[in-house]
């Protein structure tokens, strides 16, 4: 399958191009309330000021796909390696793991549309 790239520019290092961090989760019973005070008060803030702009967040009414998928934009995939090997990432990361479960995590090319990946527990 041909893949298309889109948003390529040049920076300061070359040629980069947009990528997204897709997560994909169920919240843990009972759990909801602390779930929602950690994301919007910590987890979306950290993740922001490490360069990650939340550009989408859809929650799954019914079917067999995991109640949240949020999307993070990142300018290039060095950003995005950048965040993701940092000790910010890893700590935010396991506070979010202590409340949802079936979690999974995967960076793409970004497209303008919605973009959702098949979650391997879901395969």
């Amino acid at each position: 399958m041909k893949q298309v790239l889109h948003r390529c520019y040049f920076s300061e290092t070359g040629l980069g191009m947009e990528v997204k961090l897709l997560l994909v989760y169920d919240i843990k019973p009972h759990r909801e309330a602390e779930y929602y005070r950690y994301v919007l008060g910590e987890f979306l803030p950290t993740l922001q000021n490490m360069g990650l702009i939340m550009v989408e967040g859809w929650h799954t009414a019914y079917g067999d796909y995991p109640m949240r998928l949020i999307a993070f934009r990142a300018e290039d995939e060095t950003t995005m390696q950048k965040v993701l090997n940092s000790e910010e990432w890893r700590a935010a990361r396991e506070r979010l793991l202590k409340l949802v479960r079936d979690y999974e995590q995967q960076v793409v090319v970004a497209r303008n549309p919605f973009q959702f990946f098949i979650p391997a527990s879901r395969q």
